[in-house]
């Protein structure tokens, strides 16, 4: 176990400062405040930070800290925070750590008991959440979901029967495929926003049922950054989950029949299920219970 105190005069600092996800307004006066005051700031992307620093007269020292370069800077970074100097981290938009680079600075930190504090702030997830009009709580945040069509569906097969609203950030360029992914792995009717250039001027929020929405992006192309919201698991999924499940046996026998050996075949349907391996297995072979 260890313990933090946060503000000890006699240590470093390192400050997750959220920015910006649009309108620079946003920016609050204490994070603006410790930038200004920083002996160094950690930026995702110093060209984009820049421009930031920029608008409100910062000065600081910057370096880049990012997924391509983390295993050297962190090692100069604790340097600095032992000898006692504060280091300001931010991404390019809103939370660092979010879907951005700077975990493995954290734990760096922590694992030398080196004072991780942050700041609240611009998050674009919940920021579309709140206004959304799908339930808040609970929510999922799951991020980016992988681009392949196999390896996405297969996501969202773990996702679907969740009763929490679903998160997700996506790019506008993939947008229509991951919500076509949607439509057959989850329940078309449900209820789904997407929510673009939260809080630029273009902002827009898209709301419908994951069909409607797929038509609308079929003749329809969208632009800028995108957070894309999912109501969680409904009635019409369960009680088809219900009445359409097939027995075990023969959501085995049927990957079988696809190439898959019969060991793969009833390890794949138990996480497609959420059930041990064994209880499979014993279905499949027709073995009791014990």
């Amino acid at each position: 176990m260890k313990k933090q105190k946060s503000y000890k005069d006699e240590t470093g600092k390192l400050y997750l400062i959220p920015t910006p996800i649009g309108n620079l307004e946003d920016m609050s006066v204490r994070g603006v405040k410790i930038l200004d005051a920083a002996d160094l700031i950690a930026s995702e992307d110093t060209r984009n930070t820049q421009k930031l620093l920029n608008h409100f007269d910062i000065a600081a020292e910057q370096k880049s800290l990012h997924e391509h370069n983390y295993k050297q800077r962190i090692p100069e970074f604790l340097k600095l925070l032992k000898q006692g100097k504060t280091i300001a981290q931010v991404s390019d938009a809103g939370m660092p750590s979010i879907s951005d680079p700077g975990q493995e600075l954290v734990t760096a930190c922590i694992q030398e008991e080196i004072a991780v504090i942050s700041l609240p702030g611009p998050t674009a997830g919940l920021t579309a959440l709140i206004a959304s009009g799908l339930t808040a709580q609970p929510h999922y945040f799951y991020g980016f979901l992988p681009r392949k069509k196999n390896e996405q569906q297969n996501e969202l097969k773990n996702l679907v029967t969740m009763k929490a609203t679903l998160l997700f950030y996506e790019s506008p360029n993939r947008l229509k495929n991951t919500i076509t992914n949607m439509t057959e792995v989850f329940h078309e009717q449900r209820q789904a926003v997407i929510c673009r250039e939260l809080t630029k001027i273009h902002e827009e929020y898209l709301r419908g049922t994951l069909s409607e929405l797929k038509e609308y992006l079929n003749e329809t192309p969208i632009k800028g950054e995108c957070c894309l919201l999912v109501e969680g698991q409904i009635e019409q999924e369960k009680e088809n989950s219900q009445t359409l499940q097939e027995p075990l046996k023969v959501q085995v026998e049927r990957l079988i029949t696809e190439g898959f050996k019969p060991n793969t075949a009833i390890k794949e349907i138990a996480k497609q299920n959420g059930l041990k391996k064994q209880v499979v297995y014993n279905d499949y072979h027709d073995l009791k219970q014990s």
